[in-house]
């Protein structure tokens, strides 16, 4: 079975934070771009973030559109694309809103958060072990086998860094929103790693939109060989 074509989404200040350190979200898009995110997610059959995410923002990770969940279902889909959290430690709060709606949940982890989650989930979510360490390929394989064509990944930074670094990510959308945060104690959208190719490696930018004052640029990680064609931009800024 063929793994899921993965797709990372992040809002990002110019000087890439995705919030800041104050207790309150810091909301980087506009209501165009989070119906924009909307659509996203309502074409992929699921939807991934990381027990960090999960913690801080406490997200839903529903639809809001109801044409869009009733198109899903008479494609013959799930109403809500299913929902995975990705936690090293198992250290997860079954109280969380995530754990109390409807819609399939899966929760992948290792031996030792498999065993320290224990039956805190059940009848919540699927919980599976990775083994002693969370391989993101291993992940991407058993989505596939379980039949996930399409993965929207959610974050958080740590959560990017990995498929960036593991060139497991097939294209990058990222809303960058007209504000500087400038604080180190705030989480930014990547961390340090041994990214593939270093910065001798160029993304391929496939298309810029524009939402309000928001600027929606689409990449491709893993850029086919240039042929002389100029980049397609959508509503160029």
């Amino acid at each position: 079975m063929a793994r899921p074509y993965v797709v990372l989404s992040v809002a990002t200040s110019i000087d890439g934070y995705i919030d800041d350190a104050g207790p309150q979200r810091l909301l980087l898009s506009n209501a165009e771009d989070f119906d924009r995110v909307d659509q996203v997610r309502a074409e992929s059959d699921a939807i991934l973030i990381g027990a960090e995410t999960l913690r801080r923002d406490d997200p839903r990770l529903s639809l809001s559109s109801e044409r869009r969940r009733e198109a899903r279902i008479a494609a013959g889909k799930p109403e809500f694309p299913v929902r995975v959290v990705v936690t090293a430690s198992g250290e997860l709060d079954p109280g969380q809103r995530l754990w109390n709606q409807g819609g399939r949940r899966l929760v992948y982890t290792t031996t030792a958060g498999r065993e320290r989650l224990g039956d805190r989930l059940a009848g919540r979510a699927e919980v599976v072990s990775l083994g002693s360490s969370v391989d993101f390929s291993a992940l991407l394989d058993d989505l596939g086998e379980r039949g996930i064509a399409r993965l929207m990944v959610e974050g958080g930074g740590r959560i990017h860094t990995a498929f960036l670094a593991a060139d497991l990510a097939d294209e990058l959308l990222m809303a960058v929103a007209p504000v500087l945060v400038g604080d180190s104690a705030a989480p930014k959208f990547l961390h340090p790693a041994d990214f593939p190719g270093g910065s001798r490696r160029r993304m391929a930018l496939v298309d810029i939109t524009r939402l309000g004052d928001i600027a929606v640029l689409r990449y491709l990680p893993r850029p086919a060989p240039s042929d002389g064609s100029s980049a397609m931009m959508k509503d160029a800024l």
